[in-house]
Formats: C-alpha cells, sequence, structure tokens
C-alpha cells in the first residue's frame, strides 16, 4: 500500500524530513482577525496540531514566515566567522525550518486526506514558491563549502556513528539537489524544480477531480444485483449527497480495478466501470494527464542528466538498497514470466467455470473479480461475502491491530476523544509504553470521501527526534466505503491486511529513536520503507491475534475454524494476477524513467508506449490491466518514480523476516524487542541493509518470497 511522505520543503532529499517541535513565536494574524495557530506552540500533547483553530487563511502566510525564518537561520550559519564545525553547521542546519516544517506537514496531510478548492489554489501557489526556496538552501555555495569542509575531515572529527551518517547523508543530499553545479547549471535546475512542483500539483488534482467526476451513474437498483443491501443503500446516499435523487452512484477508486466488480452480476454495468477506469486521464478534457506526465518525464531526465546520471531512474536507484537500474530490471525480467504464467492459467480457469455456466463469451478483464471469486468459493468453499461479517472494524483495530502491538512489543492504546481532529470520523489514540510512559499519538482515518485521495498511506505530523525533544504523532489513512447510518463497518480480506500493513508504517515511525529529525522513522530508502509494515501484516492471520478480533459482528461468535483453514488455504489463490497487474505497474514506470529527454514519447504516443513496454517484457496479458496505468498513476507523479518496484523489493526482506519470527517461535515479546531493537526505533540512521543483516544475521534470501506468491514453479 502507498505510504504519503512528506515533500522535501527545503528541496533536499536529505533534509525532505525537517524538524517538527513546536516552539515560541511571535503570534501573527492572517487576517487580522486572530492569532495564526502556527505561529505559536500548540496548545495540545506532543505538538498535536490544533486542527480545531487551524484555518484555509492561515497557510500561506505561515509558509512564508517559516522560509523567511529558515533563510534567517541559513544566514546566521553561512555568517559565522569560525571554521565550520558539525556543532555550528550541521545541528543548527537540522533544527532549522522547524515553522516551514510544521506548515508543511499539516498542510499536505490535508491535501491528500481532506482538501478543498482553497487548499488546491494553495497548494498550486506554493509548489513553485516552496520549490524556489528549497533550491535557495541546497544551492547556496556558502552553506554547501562549510558542509563540504566537514565532508572532507570526517574521519577524524570523533563523532558517533549517527552523526557521521548525518555528515555523509547531508553532504550526499545537497551533491543530488545540485551543490556542485556551475552557475548557469544551477539556474537550469531551478527552472526545472520549479516546472516539476507546478506539474506534480496539477498531476495530483486531475486525479482527484477525474475520478470523483466520473463516478459511475445507475439508473435502477436491479442494476446493482449482487453488490448487496447495504453497499446498495450507500450508492443511493452517495447519489443523494451529489443531488441525484433517485438513482445511485459508484464512486471510483484510484486502481484500475474497482472493488463493485467483484460483486456486480450486471456484465454490462461491470465493462462500463471499468472502461470508464482505465480511460482516466486520457480523454482529452482538462483532466487529460498525458502531457502533464511526458513533460515531467523529460524534465526529470534533463536534470538527472544536469547532475551527471544517464536517467532519471539510475538518479533515483543511486540511493535506493537496489542500487541499479540493472539490479531492478533483472529482478523485474526474473519475476514476470512465472507471474504471467500463473495469471493465463487463472484465466483458462475462469473461462471454464464461464462455459461450464453457459456464458457464451470470453472472459474480459471486467470479469476478472467476479468470477475469481466464484471460482475461490468453488476450490475453497468459501466466498468474499462469508468472512466480512467476521471483520466489523472495531473490532479488527482494537483486537485486532492493537491487540498485535501490545502482545508483540507491550503498547497500551487509550482513545483520545477530547483532542480535535480535521473530519468528523477520524479518531485519536494515546500510546504508551508497558511501563505507563506516553510514546507518541496515532490518529486512524478509515473511510473514503471526495475529498480524500485514493490508496492508503501513513503520515508524520510531528517525528520523533532527541535534538528537538519530540515524540511521534502518526496518522493511518484508508479508503474504505462508509456504510448508511447504523450499519456496521465490515471489512474485506484486503481491507484488513492493509490496515496491518498501514499500522507497521506508524509502528516505525513511532518507534524511532533517533538524534537527528533527518533520519527520524520511516526516512528510509523507498525500496525499504515498505519492509517492516509487510512484516506487520502477518500478525493478521496469526491464530492468537484471529481469534481475538474475527468475531461476527451480530452474534460474537468467533470466526470458524475451519473457514478460517479455507480463507489461509486460498492464500496464493489469484496470485498470478495480483503479481502481474502490480509487475506490468512497476515494468511501465521504469521503462518511462530510463529514457533520455529526447526519447520520452509525446503525450500523443503514451498509451502506445505503454502498450510496447508490456509487449517487450512478455507481459501483454490484456485480461490482467495494470494497477495503475499512466495518466493516473500518482506513485511515479510523486515520490515513487522509478521506486514502484519497491514494493516487490521491500517483500524479499519481509518474506524472509517472517520466516525468522516463525523460526524463532512467533509472536513473543522477545522477538518483538529485537526487531524494534535493531530494525524499528533506528529509522535511517544506518544503512537500510545493514540494519536488516543485524536483525537477520545474513543478507536477504529471495526464496521465502517466491514460494508466498506461487513463483516457484513446483
Amino acid at each position: 500500500m502507498d505510504r504519503i511522505r512528506l515533500r522535501p520543503v527545503a528541496g533536499l532529499a536529505l533534509l525532505a524530513t525537517l524538524a517538527c517541535a513546536d516552539a515560541d513565536m511571535n503570534g501573527r494574524s492572517a487576517d487580522g482577525d486572530g492569532e495564526n495557530p502556527f505561529f505559536v506552540e500548540s496548545p495540545h500533547d506532543l505538538g498535536y496540531p490544533a486542527f480545531d483553530r487551524i484555518e484555509s487563511a492561515h497557510y500561506v502566510p505561515a509558509f512564508e514566515q517559516g522560509m523567511s525564518e529558515q533563510l534567517e537561520e541559513i544566514a546566521e550559519i553561512t555568517a559565522q566567522s569560525e571554521p565550520a564545525t558539525f556543532e555550528n553547521t550541521l545541528v543548527p542546519l537540522e533544527q532549522s525550518g522547524r515553522l516551514l516544517d510544521r506548515v508543511s506537514r499539516v498542510f499536505y496531510a490535508m491535501t491528500s486526506a481532506h482538501t478543498n478548492d482553497e487548499l488546491r489554489a494553495i497548494q498550486s501557489e506554493m509548489a513553485p514558491r516552496l520549490s524556489a526556496h528549497g533550491d535557495a538552501i541546497s544551492l547556496d555555495p556558502e552553506l554547501f563549502a562549510r558542509i563540504d569542509a566537514i565532508y572532507q575531515a570526517r574521519e577524524g572529527l570523533g563523532l558517533d556513528a549517527e552523526s557521521l551518517r548525518l555528515v555523509e547523508e547531508t553532504w550526499k543530499g545537497f551533491v543530488r539537489a545540485g551543490a556542485q553545479l556551475d552557475d548557469g547549471q544551477k539556474e537550469r535546475l531551478r527552472e526545472i524544480n520549479a516546472e516539476l512542483a507546478e506539474l506534480g500539483t496539477q498531476f495530483s488534482q486531475n486525479v482527484l477531480d477525474e475520478v470523483n467526476g466520473l463516478a459511475i451513474v445507475v439508473d435502477t437498483e436491479a442494476e446493482l444485483e449482487g453488490l448487496g443491501d447495504s453497499r446498495i443503500q450507500a450508492a443511493a446516499d452517495e447519489a443523494t449527497s451529489r443531488g441525484i435523487e433517485g438513482k445511485y452512484v459508484l464512486p471510483l477508486l484510484n486502481t484500475s480495478q474497482q472493488p463493485p466488480l467483484a460483486s456486480l452480476a450486471n456484465r454490462e454495468l461491470r465493462e462500463r466501470i471499468l472502461t470508464t477506469s482505465l480511460g482516466r486521464g486520457q480523454r482529452g478534457n482538462d483532466w487529460d494527464n498525458r502531457e502533464v506526465l511526458t513533460r515531467t518525464a523529460r524534465l526529470r531526465a534533463e536534470r538527472a542528466q544536469l547532475l551527471g546520471y544517464d536517467t532519471h531512474a539510475a538518479f533515483v536507484l543511486d540511493v535506493q538498497t537496489a542500487r541499479t537500474v540493472n539490479a531492478v530490471n533483472e529482478r523485474l525480467a526474473q519475476l514476470t514470466p512465472p507471474a504471467v504464467a500463473n495469471a493465463r492459467a487463472e484465466a483458462a480457469d475462469l473461462q471454464a467455470l464461464v462455459d461450464a455456466q453457459g456464458g457464451g463469451f470470453q472472459v474480459a478483464a471486467w470479469d476478472w473479480d467476479y468470477y475469481a471469486d466464484q471460482v475461490r468459493a468453488e476450490r475453497y468453499a468459501f466466498d468474499a461475502a462469508q468472512v466480512r461479517p467476521y471483520f466489523e472494524m472495531e473490532n479488527v483495530l482494537i483486537n485486532g491491530i492493537f491487540f498485535a502491538a501490545e502482545k508483540v512489543y507491550g503498547l497500551i492504546f487509550q482513545e483520545r476523544p477530547e483532542l480535535p481532529v480535521y473530519q468528523e470520523d477520524v479518531r485519536v489514540f494515546e500510546v504508551f509504553e508497558e511501563d505507563g510512559s506516553t510514546l507518541g499519538l496515532f490518529l486512524f482515518d478509515p473511510y473514503a470521501r471526495p475529498s480524500k485521495r485514493g490508496g492508503a498511506w501513513m503520515n508524520a505530523y510531528v517525528s520523533q527526534s532527541d535534538l528537538l525533544g519530540t515524540q511521534p504523532v502518526v496518522a493511518n489513512h484508508q479508503n474504505i466505503p462508509k456504510p448508511p447510518e447504523g450499519e456496521p463497518t465490515l471489512l474485506t480480506f484486503d481491507e484488513v491486511r492493509t490496515a496491518f500493513h498501514e499500522f507497521g508504517h506508524a509502528l516505525h515511525g513511532l518507534f524511532s529513536d533517533v538524534t537527528y529529525p533527518s533520519f527520524s522513522g520511516t526516512a528510509v530508502p523507498r525500496d525499504f520503507v515498505e519492509y517492516p509494515s509487510q512484516v506487520n501484516e502477518m500478525w493478521m492471520t496469526w491464530p492468537e491475534v484471529v481469534r481475538n478480533y474475527a468475531l461476527h459482528y451480530e452474534t460474537g461468535e468467533p470466526i470458524p475454524t475451519e473457514l478460517l483453514d479455507r480463507v489461509l488455504a486460498a492464500g496464493q489463490f489469484n496470485q498470478g494476477y495480483a503479481t502481474t497487474e502490480y509487475l506490468k505497474a512497476s515494468l511501465i514506470d521504469m521503462a518511462l524513467h530510463q529514457l533520455g529527454p529526447d526519447e520520452v514519447p509525446t503525450a500523443d504516443e503514451l498509451m502506445a508506449f505503454e502498450a510496447r513496454v508490456l509487449a517487450d517484457a512478455g507481459a501483454s496479458i490484456d485480461i490482467v490491466p495494470p494497477r495503475y496505468r499512466f495518466p493516473y498513476f500518482s506513485h511515479i507523479a510523486g515520490g515513487y518514480s522509478a521506486g514502484y518496484y519497491s514494493y516487490i523489493w521491500s517483500e524479499v526482506f519481509d518474506a524472509d523476516t517472517v520466516e525468522w519470527f516463525i523460526e524463532n517461535g512467533g509472536m513473543t515479546r522477545e522477538n518483538g524487542d529485537r526487531f524494534r531493537a535493531a530494525l524499528l526505533s533506528r529509522g535511517g540512521s544506518v544503512e537500510a541493509t545493514q540494519m536488516f543483516r543485524d536483525f537477520r544475521g545474513r543478507d536477504p534470501q529471495i526464496a521465502p518470497l517466491l514460494e508466498r506468491r506461487g513463483l516457484t514453479g513446483g
């Protein structure tokens, strides 16, 4: 699942996550009528945002003041007459930008979780200004001269390991941001960064606008056969909320496939839904993202070459655990043939079922989920509808996710309803250590809404840092359809998995125990960051945990053992499809970002390029569309460009770690404490693969992943 990371307000890869503690400021009104809440210390615990006081008018003044203050702080560093030292240069650099970081974290959290027209306008206005601010810091020759002097002398400074790593990573971050370019190159880099910031905002806003604008309107209840009473009522309520009385509206999510396709008996409606979904961003309307993406790809390629790399992919991968383009290409090439072969075998099973039912048609992409559920029901004697009553959201959260965290890590959770929230469905919990001391705060935002982007993610409002004396405030977000008033929220198996997954990211942020904010929490390579969250998924089906939360929402009866066994036995079912749709998205991402500026296709050529990439990779199986197509591939328009492969790369670490837990007794405090100490608490303060070696005692092995996904060929 995807996870939002704070965008680099300072324009630096290393400084993308800056200090987050509140400090005393002179309050300045946003509009002359009151105090701007960003300029004063939060009245709430741990710097928790004062959502009840924050208004749209507060953001721009806070951004402007934050940028001004940070530039003053940088000027104080460079104005020193004393030679550069770790203490007079890197420490104040880490401490700089606290107001800017604070407003940025809240603002970008809101543009993802609960946006509106005012925030969108501010986002468009601030994107190039924040980019320019970041460049003003990263391209400051006097600041880099001080950093470079410390870097050159680093081995003789007697620094502890984390401080030495800060020197090296700060220097690398400035170099990658263009600090060694000449004046003409720096000016071109500023232009590129500013335009990329604008394009990224435009792309994300187009995706959200179109996914809302193209919601499927259905005329009659009869057309929704199979959807279930509660979801039909939710569709009616959605129509009413849009002013379409007497009809039904099925909102779209940002993936290619759409949840209703698994249930709807009406094949014509299924086709309409998927065709609409797959055609997003390429219709020649105001939401068309093809030119936005191709322009983005050209600029990224030009920037990479300006910085000394052949391609944008090479630039990105240079600081990931994969390291090289060839390593990623080889991994994707290794996995694609068996995944596609499995998908074709699964498609044959679906066709056999259709033929047996006298369907008289060739199975298409919009049929897959509908008939896959029937094959699953036939083969494993259950369907998705049978298990949903046992996955009521409150039980999943409290008696599943929190229960597992208590057993493995000794955590205790207490709801804090008195803390203000930005939307009525958001809940806040204080997280305690076993000894009763406060670890941090956790926000849970489960439901889909038009103001929320698609997907699932974690973000941090406050990151832990010993230097700043801050403790974490983190949030999880999902897009679970909200049931009608008074109805329980019953989750699908995948939604339960996502909830456990995202809480793994939350634990990564909550357990952070580092000195410097640059290394806090999830500040690790993108192809490593999904690893801890994927590990946390294992507790979803751990017997002790399942028995505690998988209870029928009406009777309280636990899920029958034989039903759960059938569910678990189906673990590799449909893995050919799931792996192939993911790999297809990864392949097109990597291919686009391995092109030079002059090789990027035009907007009109983009979709043909997508098809050609998949054909060349042996992945042109039409019945399995990519999980995302180029025009609505929000990951690669933002922080995961040349990085969507990261999920499968991280899963190698994950599958190997799950095997270790099983070999060492599973759900024990000893195992949890080891994983926390060696990995979850260390953020980016240690090189990522070294953290894995410290935990596992060796490098990761791919065999557990291949076995998990049914790709061993056995």
